[in-house]
């Protein structure tokens, strides 16, 4: 780790910080979990922010939160009988279906990843 270095700003001395500027890819759940960290952990996400983690970190909760979404969906979908003999016969039933599968998958990650 780096040595710190201070500045005076009148009677103070206050560090100077600076962290990498990583690109953030992270999508909806990394957003999602930097919005949670910022209102419910603020310990620790300054903590990642003055270690230069917070966008590794999101990104990794955001890929691992789609892996997630990706493994539970087809099995909600199968349980509900979301087919595509469906889909040929009745579309809006199909879609209903398959945003409420869609719905409840987001809220499994929700608990799991995101808000924990």
């Amino acid at each position: 780790m780096k040595e710190l270095t201070y500045r005076k700003v009148e009677d103070y001395d206050l560090p100077n910080l600076d962290y990498p500027k990583i690109k953030p890819t992270y999508g909806k759940y990394g957003m999602m979990r930097e919005e949670y960290l910022k209102n419910h952990k603020p310990g620790l996400w300054n903590r990642l922010i003055l270690h230069g983690e917070l966008v590794p970190y999101l990104n990794e909760i955001d890929r691992i939160a789609r892996e997630r979404l990706e493994s539970i969906l087809p099995d909600l979908m199968k349980s509900a009988g979301v087919t595509e003999e469906l889909k040929q016969k009745d579309q809006l039933k199909w879609v209903g279906l398959a945003n409420a599968c869609n719905a409840q998958a987001e809220e499994i990650i929700f608990d799991e990843i995101i808000f924990s």
